[in-house]
């Protein structure tokens, strides 16, 4: 049996390392980069008179001032494309130079104007404009909101769940505050890591990113149940074993099929992120690092703190800050 709690410290420190700097970085001015789901824009809805690339597109897009620009294929050669606001401004009509939309229609035209219309000359007619919209920030900022209340609502569940669910060992409330501790523990890592990326690469969030995060917190729940239910079973079966021994023992049994079953994800995930495409890359990648770390806390960060709390290690602990002297260390079997 590996003995797998005698280094908890050592996790916990590993934990620390890899959070913390993430979380300085988004408490700093600009901790995440919004993208445009987040800041006001514009939609531009086009139809090209014959089948366009949609990485030529992007790459034309970028050519004419929006490498930001979000492009999504819709049908008959038809494209919804997000970029931030166009510069529209008076002084542009009352010089006489054509805004920034017309230019930017006229840059579509001329890359991708077919061989006939260029001897004919009516490349306007190789692409048309069927609307130019103005995206609202508002309607993120409620899913945001709404996101936020549901990890809250999901979290007073999983409490709920694990207090009943592990109501026939000692102090079952420890099994859903450790749980929802982990849920908290890989959420922060993938906002540290996002803001740390978007300040060395100028990744963006967008709202496909929240969902990235919330199926991140559904995996690591759910990782983290399996274990502690094996520690519960565990705890039934051998009541005379240490609970350090038991925890050992449950780890033990379930290491190779957390490892297994996440080594698949992740190898779907990394073939994603290299040949899916840029428009679902950063979700991609905040999966990968969630998950990530969803397994490494499911192990050794959550079951951990079950054996801290067990051995009265977070009661000293606090009672050392405040200033008291520290309680005898009561260990159950």
């Amino acid at each position: 049996m590996i003995d797998i709690v005698r280094h908890r410290h050592f996790y916990f420190l590993v934990s620390a390392i890899l959070i913390i700097p993430g979380v300085i970085s988004l408490l700093l001015p600009g901790g995440l980069r919004p993208g445009i789901d987040f800041t006001s824009g514009r939609i531009l809805t086009v139809r090209f008179s014959q089948a366009v690339d949609q990485g030529a597109l992007r790459q034309a897009f970028a050519d004419l001032g929006h490498p930001e620009a979000v492009i999504q294929r819709s049908d008959n050669n038809t494209y919804i494309v997000r970029t931030r606001p166009f510069e529209q401004t008076q002084a542009d009509a009352a010089g006489g130079q054509p805004s920034e939309l017309e230019r930017v229609m006229q840059g579509l035209s001329d890359r991708f104007c077919p061989d006939a219309d260029k001897q004919a000359k009516t490349c306007d007619k190789a692409v048309e404009r069927l609307s130019f919209d103005h995206v609202s920030p508002l309607i993120a900022s409620e899913i945001v909101w709404k996101s936020v209340a549901a990890v809250g609502v999901a979290c007073a569940a999983i409490l709920l769940y694990l207090w009943w669910a592990f109501r026939k060992v000692p102090l079952p409330w420890r099994y859903g505050r450790a749980a929802v501790l982990a849920l908290i523990h890989d959420a922060l890592f993938v906002l540290g890591a996002f803001s740390l990326l978007g300040r060395a690469f100028g990744i963006e969030v967008d709202a496909i990113f929240i969902v990235a995060v919330l199926t991140v917190i559904g995996f690591s729940v759910h990782d983290t149940i399996v274990v502690f239910d094996r520690i519960r079973e565990n705890f039934v079966r051998h009541p005379g074993d240490t609970f350090d021994d038991v925890v050992n023992h449950s780890l033990t049994q379930t290491l190779a099929r957390s490892l297994n079953t996440s080594l698949t994800v992740l190898l779907t995930l990394v073939a994603l992120v290299l040949f899916g495409g840029v428009t679902i890359r950063n979700s991609v990648l905040a999966l990968l690092i969630g998950i990530t770390a969803g397994t490494y806390s499911s192990i050794f960060f959550a079951s951990m703190l079950l054996v801290v709390w067990e051995r009265g290690e977070m009661r000293n602990w606090w009672a050392r800050v405040r200033g008291r002297p520290a309680l005898a260390r009561q260990i159950s079997a």
